[in-house]
């Protein structure tokens, strides 16, 4: 009778040893875990937008225009966009009925008033044509031109009752400088 107890007891220390030889096994078999993430990465393109303080309306205009008069307009653009910009001027549809010679156009870049710029010097009315204005406007720059039109004070009867008008166009470009953005070197 010795014998079964013993044998019983062999048994259950065999299976108490596997058991603990099993959760051991398990315990010490796990391995380490660390995770990390970068939400939020997009890419979005820019715009490019201008802003006209006269949009839709003219410039300059006189009705009663004698010899010597100046009439002068003010307009400022804005690159209103989030792209860098090139600006042009174009002068399109002119007419003028006036002598030769005798009505003059100078637009004034004025964004400084301290240092103004000529951008078109007393040239005849109608023969503006297209005038590059910069390039790499940043985004939200402005600037204003004085457009000031001039009767000559020689002009004589045969510029009565005489017209002349034009349309002005404002075109901005992208800028095509490639730009590289490095974040966290």
């Amino acid at each position: 009778m010795s014998s079964k107890p013993t044998t019983r007891r062999r048994i259950l220390v065999s299976v108490a040893t596997v058991l603990t030889a099993g959760a051991l096994a398990v315990g010490s078999g796990a391995s380490f875990v660390a995770q990390t993430n970068n939400p939020g990465n997009e890419y979005m393109a820019g715009t490019l937008t201008q802003a006209n303080s006269l949009s839709g309306a003219s410039i300059y205009n006189a009705q009663t225009l004698k010899p010597g008069d100046t009439v002068n307009g003010k307009v400022t653009i804005t690159n209103s966009g989030s792209l860098p910009a090139n600006l042009k001027l174009t002068e399109s549809g002119a007419t003028n009925g006036f002598e030769a010679g005798k009505l003059k156009i100078t637009i004034t870049d004025v964004t400084v008033p301290a240092a103004p710029v000529v951008v078109k010097n007393a040239v005849e009315y109608g023969t503006v044509g297209v005038v590059n204005l910069g390039s790499q406007w940043a985004a939200g720059e402005s600037r204003s031109f004085v457009f000031s039109v001039t009767l000559d004070s020689s002009a004589t009867n045969a510029s009565q009752g005489a017209l002349a008008n034009a349309t002005y166009t404002w075109d901005s470009t992208q800028d095509t400088t490639p730009t590289v953005v490095n974040q966290h070197f």
